[in-house]
Order: C-alpha cells, then sequence, then structure tokens
C-alpha cells in the first residue's frame, strides 16, 4: 500500500504537482495514476505541430521515464480509477486494486463536450481532438480527406482549422455564436482573426449550428447546418468546449459547482484532498468570484501553490491567468480577464500587429496582443508585479512602459 501523496490523473497540473513536491522536499511516496498508455503527452501540440507532423510522438512526453524513475514517482499507467473512499482514505480502480492515501490529489482534468444523444449513431470520421489517440487519427485520416467540417470557433476549432488548412485540406468552419472567441477574446481581436482565417481560404458560417449528420455506408457524407445549408464532408471534427471530470469527487461527497470546489490554496472541503487544473473552480484573486481556467498556466501554476499547501508552505494562489494561440502566422497572447472592462487602448505595431490594453475604473486588467510578444511579456510582468501603468501612460506611444516597472 503506498500511502503518502496519490495524484489522480497525468495531466500537466498532475505532472507538475508531482514534480514540484519533490522539489520541496517531500520525502512520502507519490503515485502517479496515468488513465492513459506510456509516459504523460503535452496536450496543445496536438491541434497544431504534432497534427501538422512537425513533431512525433516521442516529442510530446511531459516529462520522461528517467525522470519518474530518479525523482522516485511512482506513474501507474492505464490505471482507472472508479472510486474514492474518504474514511477509510483510499481509492478504488477498475481492476478490483485499492490503494491508501495519506493526501489525495484530483488532477482529473476535462474531457471533450460531445454530441447530445439525438444526433443518435455517429458515423465514421466524426470525432472531437483532445486526447493523441483523436490526434492520431485524424493525422492519418487528413491525408485521404477531401473536405473537413469543423464545429466550434474557439482556440480549439480555430488551430485545427489553421493546421487543416497549412496541409492543404478544404476546411469549413461552423460557429453558433456572431463572431469567433465570444468567449474568449475582445471583438476586435476577434475581428483580426477572423480576417485572417478568411484570406486563408477557410469559408466561416457564423450564427450557424450543426442540425444533421448525413452518412452513407455508415461513413460521413455530409451536414446540415440550422440555417438549412448542406456542406459536404469526409470528416467532421469538435471542438465546442470541455466538461470538467468532477464525477469522482462528487461521488465522493466533495461540493462541485462547475469544476471541484477548491480554495485559494488548492484545498477541497476534505483536509487530505487536493484537486488542481482544469477540474477545479477556485476563487479569483482578479474578479473575487469563483472561475474555471482551462489553460497549461493555471494547471502549473495551481500544482505548484497546491505542492507548497501539501509541505507546509502555504502560500494562495494569486497569479493572473494567460494564454496562447498560434493561428497560421499569427500569434495571439491574452494576459488577464476582460471582465468588466469599461476602457481600451490600441497601440499599433508593425505589419498589422497590435495590442489592446484594457481597463476597469482606470486600472490595468487584461492586455491582448497580436504579433507582439515583447508586450505581451511586458504586460504579464506589469500585472504579475501589480506596478499597473494608467489609461495615459499606455495612450503615450512616447512613454516607455518598462519604466513602470521600476519603483520611483
Amino acid at each position: 500500500m503506498p500511502g503518502g501523496l496519490i495524484i489522480i490523473g497525468a495531466s500537466h497540473a498532475g505532472v507538475q504537482l508531482a514534480a514540484k513536491t519533490r522539489e520541496l522536499g517531500y520525502q512520502e511516496p507519490i503515485t502517479l495514476i496515468n488513465g492513459e498508455p506510456g509516459l504523460p503527452y503535452q496536450k496543445p501540440p496536438l491541434s497544431k505541430a504534432f497534427l501538422l507532423g512537425k513533431i512525433d510522438e516521442g516529442d510530446l512526453a511531459l516529462r520522461s521515464e528517467r525522470f519518474f524513475a530518479d525523482a522516485g514517482i511512482n506513474l501507474l499507467p492505464e490505471k482507472r480509477c472508479v472510486g474514492i473512499d474518504r474514511t477509510a482514505k483510499t481509492v478504488a480502480f477498475s481492476d478490483g486494486a485499492r490503494l491508501r492515501y495519506e493526501t489525495l490529489a484530483l488532477a482529473t482534468g476535462a474531457r471533450a463536450r460531445t454530441l447530445p444523444a439525438s444526433f443518435g449513431k455517429i458515423p465514421s470520421g466524426v470525432l472531437s481532438l483532445r486526447t493523441i489517440e483523436d490526434a492520431r487519427f485524424v493525422r492519418t485520416a487528413v491525408a485521404s480527406a477531401r473536405r473537413i467540417v469543423v464545429v466550434g470557433g474557439g482556440f480549439i476549432g480555430l488551430e485545427v482549422a489553421s493546421a487543416l488548412t497549412t496541409i492543404g485540406c478544404q476546411v469549413a468552419l461552423v460557429e453558433f455564436q456572431p463572431r469567433l472567441l465570444a468567449r474568449s477574446c475582445s471583438p476586435e481581436v476577434a475581428d483580426a482573426i477572423e480576417g485572417l482565417h478568411r484570406s486563408a481560404g477557410i469559408e466561416l458560417h457564423l450564427q450557424a449550428g450543426l442540425a444533421e449528420i448525413h452518412a452513407c455506408s455508415e461513413r460521413l457524407e455530409r451536414v446540415t447546418l440550422t440555417n438549412g445549408l448542406e456542406l459536404e464532408a469526409d470528416m467532421l471534427l469538435f471542438g465546442i468546449g470541455a466538461v470538467p471530470n468532477i464525477e469522482l469527487a462528487a461521488d465522493a461527497g466533495l461540493p462541485c459547482d462547475n469544476g471541484i470546489l477548491v480554495d485559494q490554496f488548492c484545498r477541497t472541503a476534505d483536509p487530505h484532498i487536493l484537486a488542481v487544473g482544469d477540474c477545479t473552480s477556485f476563487p479569483s484573486h482578479q474578479l473575487r468570484i469563483p472561475i474555471r481556467l482551462e489553460c497549461i498556466q493555471n494547471a502549473h501554476d495551481q500544482a505548484a501553490t497546491a505542492a507548497a499547501t501539501l509541505v507546509g508552505r502555504s502560500s494562495p494562489y494569486v497569479s493572473a491567468p494567460w494564454f496562447w494561440s498560434d493561428q497560421h502566422d499569427c500569434k495571439f497572447q491574452m494576459v488577464g480577464f476582460l471582465d468588466r472592462v469599461d476602457r481600451t487602448i490600441r497601440r499599433d505595431g508593425e505589419d498589422g500587429a497590435f495590442s489592446l490594453w484594457h481597463f476597469a475604473e482606470k486600472r490595468l486588467h487584461a492586455v491582448e496582443t497580436i504579433n507582439r510578444p515583447g508586450e505581451h511579456l511586458l504586460a504579464r510582468q506589469l500585472i504579475a508585479r501589480d506596478r499597473l501603468p494608467t489609461p495615459e501612460q499606455v495612450a503615450d506611444p512616447a512613454f516607455n512602459l518598462r519604466m513602470v516597472l521600476t519603483p520611483a
């Protein structure tokens, strides 16, 4: 019986938590439960470099096999946890095995949102892109696919559409909202990204959803949209969001609400159970409300917070979130939240590059950049150190914003 720390989920958050806990001097056994075969892997490249064939599966590993061995982290692949007994402090697995823990950490991540049951039997050629198995299938199938329909105008859908266009596929993208990235970025950035995709030859259908899927001999043939338009399709890819994997926590009686509820130290309602990453709903330091984030930065920073909590060096999670997305020749980056923004200042660069500085009651809340990585890094420093420029300073092209980092 291992005891010590058991981490369920070899996600970015789970792997980072195991590594950081060891780094902070934790001496007890660490067991990392991986529901998939092989080594834990990175997911962002699945919709970019891996799909394009620029990297192989071996390049996706989050950590090497040697790392886990040297760090004394017991990695258990292809193990599915089916229950948590909080009284006995044990976890049960589908093969009948049980392990006891002193501390349990849930890093169960999120799964791709799927089609409603009303669509009936789903034919071959219809899938989402969330796991390495999905990515393998898509990378092989696109070699013979003539026309691909992508449903979802968020980051995943747009990155997949961009990658597929790059390798010569004919792509149509369907988005239910009136604009792209409706939940993720400002209208001005969305307009710039829409223009980028249209100029790349992607056929965009906004304010439209999927109404019917048509198949011939159980093979996808075409789809009908809610506006009545029919699109031929050899492949239908879904990027319509993700659902947090909270079932284990909920069945164990832990409070959940759009995620496993944790405090600012990544503690659940059970003092012996932590939770980190995409599966959690946590109190935002910036917004003062519970939120759930799906990004690598949040996974890594929450893992560091949880590791510090575990070894008795508790420090609250206060990091501002930051994101990025590579599409065609465009790098979109963002730090902070757009909620409650009441003023935006644009700063232009060369070749169409620009940044948007968003304020709420004259306080900097977020910065979005298109092909201005230097300004993105500066914005992250400014927000992290709480050295915030005024709207007037940002609006003045002659003012050096780096001066704000230096105390008077």
